[in-house]
């Protein structure tokens, strides 16, 4: 019989619950900071974790409720364990410890980079299998090998910003409001992509590392020498460096590993040039395609109830001694 989870996300700046029964998504809330911290220009994580203080309960009930069940009928409870904002993470791990507790079910941590990583396989119809998969979020940019559930090989990160640190700090550069990405998918299709030549860094290297310092700091150095209406030519012209960058990098793991599946997922996955470019350029190789749906590429905690399902499926939980960890990495097994 499938169980009946209740998962919680508050990683970063958004509060989000869930209740999932096997694969059904019976109800997800959201809470989003994004306006409350759009006049600081980013995060803070004081504002964000008094924030998460302030909705973690109601936000619970509201999901609970929605999804048409009683807590008491919950089977288990799963939270992000981290990465993330630690005083973010600690008000979502604590909260579903204690209604573990409470409740007498089982509590699984789960790895938030785990999460987006398997998100593209929530609501197909079938079980994550062998796959190159794109993590490319705010903080996060990641190739990884899957070869299963919990069989992973992180094969290349980013060595400076991740993809989405760059987007916002150049929406910055440009006088964009945060968040950057948006901003950025938004204005670029009135621009002309190839009209400033922006470094492509690391693709000539044999690895699969990642480096968007550079591209930054390339748009920092153009703007004092241009003039007139330039905004939208340099957002289309950054969007598109990046984008080649994740695309050539992630086909060319594809090619040398053999795998037939490439998934992309996480806050840029949602950016329309990159699913775009990516859909080409895995047609031409005679290729599959999955990316996560819209509503799962941002943080929620649809994905983290998907991962704590087949965890729960193994019989695995975690120990409630064990707290919650910022710097947690997707450990390859």
């Amino acid at each position: 019989m499938s169980p009946l989870v209740l998962a919680i996300e508050t990683s970063c700046d958004e509060t989000a619950a869930a209740v999932l029964h096997g694969h059904r998504l019976l109800s997800s809330s959201i809470s989003s900071q994004t306006l409350i911290h759009r006049e600081f220009g980013g995060v803070v994580p004081e504002v964000a974790s008094r924030n998460h203080l302030s909705k973690i309960e109601a936000l619970v009930n509201q999901a609970v409720e929605s999804a048409n069940v009683s807590v008491q009928q919950i089977d288990c409870v799963a939270a992000t364990r981290g990465p993330g904002l630690l005083t973010s993470l600690l008000v979502g791990y604590s909260f579903g410890k204690g209604l573990a507790i409470g409740l007498n079910k089982p509590f699984l941590g789960i790895n938030h980079i785990e999460a987006h990583l398997l998100s593209p396989f929530f609501k197909t119809e079938f079980d994550p299998v062998r796959s190159i998969g794109l993590v490319v979020s705010g903080g996060h940019t990641l190739l990884v090998l899957v070869e299963g559930v919990g069989k992973y090989r992180v094969l290349g990160g980013t060595v400076d910003d991740a993809a989405g640190e760059a987007f916002d700090k150049v929406a910055k550069l440009l006088g964009l409001p945060y968040p950057g990405g948006p901003q950025i998918d938004a204005l670029a299709p009135r621009g002309d992509p190839n009209r400033y030549g922006l470094p492509r860094s690391m693709v000539g290297r044999q690895d699969y590392n990642f480096s968007f310092s550079g591209i930054k700091t390339a748009v920092r150095y153009l703007l004092p020498k241009l003039a007139g209406d330039y905004v939208a030519d340099v957002a289309a012209s950054f969007q598109e460096a990046v984008v080649d960058i994740l695309v050539r990098k992630t086909m060319a793991a594809a090619a040398e590993f053999g795998v037939n599946l490439i998934t992309v997922s996480g806050g840029v996955s949602g950016n329309s040039r990159l699913r775009q470019k990516m859909a080409q350029a895995v047609e031409k190789a005679g290729k599959h395609l999955l990316l996560a749906e819209p509503a799962l590429t941002t943080d929620n905690a649809a994905m983290i109830g998907y991962v704590a399902m087949q965890r729960v499926r193994e019989g695995t939980g975690t120990d409630l001694t064990v707290d919650a960890d910022p710097n947690l990495r997707l450990v390859n097994a």
